[in-house]
């Protein structure tokens, strides 16, 4: 399929955010706007929007910014313990329609803080149980009429959507993408999800989590069309090499000097199954194939700011491309200062990436 190329932007209302120098805007609609016209200007498809609680309604955001560009398309981080199924999919569907088809979801299974919004269900076996009705329930709600479904966690009778989701060439309904990388949660992505999402690990660790994905699509039932994969990751590039890498090794001494503080961040991502594995690349080398840099997971980097992708256009273009050739055709990424590197990584990687 034709690759997808996604910037993020980060959806917060405190500045410096992943060391991005902005000080004034955050969180206000005209410099979400400027982001995502910014990423739309400069070659993205759209941008995943950060999430989390204490920070501006990710759906909400999304909403005004569809209203606002042409093409961009909102990826809306949301979480089955802060919605019911049945109101997000009549909120997204709505949505869709309006945007004429705009809307991708990244659906988010993690702790957060959930007792904050009333989600009492913790226990991860509970949380990916109900992620899997969540996902199963939406997708039918969307191109089904009069559902009745009683699960575990979700009940709805004779429920019928209105709108639908706006149908493209291309879809009848908004992509679903999931990450995860415990067992519970591939076996999740294996049976409901349309994208996987990976963080930046090694192209071996992608080929291995790809492989048990197939078979576990197998082992589950797949019931719908073979599951895609995508990478989220930070990708610092410059004209060369050597400036990249400078720029990389500078923003990590930072870190560095930051790291009581930005090790904070983390929260209750140091004990996920995925973040584990980011941070336990640093025993195997500072850099790992041809530019994978492991050190900022040594000073703080979480998610996909634990490991980066360094060097010239040339250079990430090469490594992104290798992803392809496992078989990721979504692509996530990002770097600080956003609206600098939105341009920068737009106009400089995302030609060559197109081109192969």
């Amino acid at each position: 399929m034709t690759p997808q190329f996604l910037w993020y932007i980060p959806n917060t209302v405190q500045p410096g955010h992943r060391g991005d120098d902005t000080t004034s805007g955050w969180g206000s609609i005209e410099y979400s706007t400027e982001l995502a016209r910014t990423a739309e200007a400069h070659g993205w498809g759209g941008a995943l929007l950060g999430t989390g609680w204490g920070r501006p309604d990710t759906f909400t955001v999304a909403t005004a910014l569809a209203a606002r560009t042409t093409t961009f398309k909102p990826l809306i981080a949301v979480r089955p313990g802060y919605w019911q199924p049945a109101n997000f999919a009549s909120a997204a569907a709505t949505l869709d329609q309006l945007s004429r088809g705009r809307v991708l979801v990244n659906i988010v299974s993690g702790l957060d803080t959930p007792a904050a919004y009333g989600d009492t269900t913790v226990d991860p076996a509970a949380r990916y149980a109900r992620t899997q009705e969540f996902l199963h329930l939406v997708r039918r709600l969307w191109i089904e009429e009069n559902v009745t479904f009683h699960g575990e966690h979700f009940q709805v009778t004779e429920s019928t959507v209105s709108p639908r989701p706006y149908v493209t060439a291309e879809r009848v309904r908004p992509t679903l993408y999931f990450g995860g990388a415990s067992e519970a949660a591939e076996r999740v992505a294996a049976a409901e999800a349309d994208v996987q999402l990976f963080w930046g690990e090694p192209l071996d660790g992608i080929t291995e989590r790809i492989a048990r994905l197939k078979e576990l699509s197998e082992q589950v039932g797949r019931r719908h069309v073979p599951l895609e994969y995508g990478l989220r990751i930070t990708t610092v590039v410059r004209d060369t090499t050597e400036e990249a890498w400078r720029a990389a090794e500078e923003k990590v001494a930072k870190m560095a000097a930051d790291a009581g503080e930005i090790d904070t961040w983390l929260g209750n991502r140091k004990t996920a199954v995925g973040q584990r594995r980011l941070l336990d690349l640093t025993e195997r080398g500072e850099v790992l194939d041809t530019c994978l840099y492991t050190a900022p997971g040594r000073f703080g980097g979480g998610g996909a700011a634990t490991t980066w992708l360094v060097g010239s256009p040339d250079d990430v273009a090469a490594a992104l491309n290798a992803y392809r050739a496992l078989g990721v055709t979504h692509f996530v990424l990002s770097d600080t200062p956003y609206k600098e590197e939105t341009r920068r990584i737009g106009d400089q990687l995302l030609c060559r990436l197109r081109e192969a």
